[in-house]
């Protein structure tokens, strides 16, 4: 008799979106909105954010429904033969995102703690394995304590961050400015950086809309969290850094290096995590012969070496480049899905959504050199999806009409 698979609780979906939202790059992120001000930083982080998330909302709940992974909802619009690109440039994303946080990590690790950058990559790949070998629906009560000891370790940080906080700026470096469009976009990319990997997690929920709201809720919640974090600390305390915050705000206090070392690793544990995870989910698209879980487990060592001996410092570019791919490609999936009700699983490829996409790419890039108020990633998927209903619905509507008129 075949054992039904496992189902993930809408707690557990909320947990795992909590340790996606503690990261250092978020925080890495939010400093640079500092030249913006108190002000009219958090309004870009909010605006953004709600963005953002709305669409990782529709997102996820595509797979939650249908208990497909992100990259086989993508072959729905693109083809089952033809998501395999994507499949692809996201294997090729995530082994980035990987290996940019175990930088990350072992940097602000070492800040604390010196005991070395490699030796920390090392640890944080190491126990990144071990989250991978325990597996997703198995985490369960580990990932509880893991989330609830994050949880108070932040609330240090944040209270660390806030306690020079006054109410006008008093730091802003004059060399650095962004336009409050820029911002909007910055704070936009984080959770499109998402997109493609929600379903990887929301097709195993026992309540797809529940456990989509309260993925999309949480880590819009937390995220704006840690970019307000990195955004205040640069304009009070001069830096963004934790080990920095922490040196700077803390001085004195017995124990904080302590919690501050354990909220750096496990925080780029529980999101590298995810970036590994759906590494692997993703290959499977690719190929089914693949061993997802071993997959993820060769991300990370890749990811690992990265860290140890490439510099990924400015990840602003890598951030607009995942934007300009996977921005297009869900706006054809949401009109395909939502208004078109379109679904191209029995084509090898559609041809159609891949026009409709690259429109949408070229447009994205584009958009990157026009200032508008609410960034890049809105008027591109906007325009994207309503050139996907004209390409797609007219023909077909001229097709019915000439054979009812036959």
């Amino acid at each position: 008799m075949k054992m039904e698979q496992k189902k993930t609780s809408t707690f557990s979906n909320g947990l795992i979106w909590f340790g996606a939202g503690v990261s250092i790059a978020e925080i890495m992120t939010g400093t640079y909105l500092a030249p913006l001000g108190m002000g009219k930083g958090l309004l870009a982080i909010l605006i953004g954010h709600g963005i953002g998330c709305v669409l990782l909302f529709l997102a996820g709940l595509m797979g939650a429904r249908t208990g497909k992974s992100s990259m086989e909802t993508a072959g729905m619009s693109f083809g089952n033969k033809g998501n395999i690109l994507f499949a692809i440039l996201n294997v090729l994303q995530l082994v980035g995102w990987t290996g940019i946080m175990i930088y990350d990590g072992a940097l602000a690790a070492n800040g604390l703690w010196d005991i070395g950058e490699m030796v920390w990559a090392i640890l944080i790949g190491a126990l990144i394995v071990v989250w991978l070998l325990i597996g997703l629906t198995r985490l369960g009560k580990l990932n509880t304590v893991a989330m609830i000891a994050l949880f108070g370790l932040t609330i240090v940080i944040t209270v660390l961050s806030f306690s020079s906080l006054r109410f006008q700026d008093t730091w802003v470096d004059p060399g650095e400015t962004i336009s409050f469009g820029a911002a909007v976009e910055l704070s936009v990319a984080m959770p499109l950086s998402w997109f493609p990997l929600i379903s990887d997690y929301t097709r195993e929920a026992k309540k797809p809309f529940a456990a989509t709201m309260a993925s999309s809720v949480t880590y819009g919640l937390v995220s704006s969290w840690m970019f307000l974090i990195g955004m205040v600390a640069t304009i009070h305390l001069g830096t963004g850094d934790i080990a920095g915050i922490i040196l700077r705000a803390g001085r004195g206090i017995a124990g904080l290096a302590t919690a501050g070392l354990a909220i750096v690793v496990l925080s780029t544990v529980t999101t590298t995590f995810m970036d590994a995870y759906s590494a692997g989910v993703s290959a499977l698209s690719i190929s089914k012969k693949i061993s997802s879980k071993l997959f993820a487990i060769v991300v990370t060592g890749i990811g690992t070496l990265g860290a140890v001996f490439l510099p990924m410092d400015d990840i602003t570019d890598f951030l607009y480049l995942i934007g300009s791919v996977f921005a297009p490609m869900i706006a054809v999936m949401l009109a395909d899905h939502y208004i078109l009700k379109w679904d191209s699983s029995d084509l090898t490829a559609n041809i159609l959504s891949f026009i409709c996409w690259l429109i949408g790419f070229g447009l994205y890039r584009w958009l990157l050199h026009v200032d508008t108020p609410i960034g890049s990633t809105l008027p591109d998927m906007l325009i994207t999806m309503i050139v996907t209903v004209l390409l797609k619905w007219l023909p077909r509507r001229s097709i019915v009409e000439k054979n009812a008129a036959a």
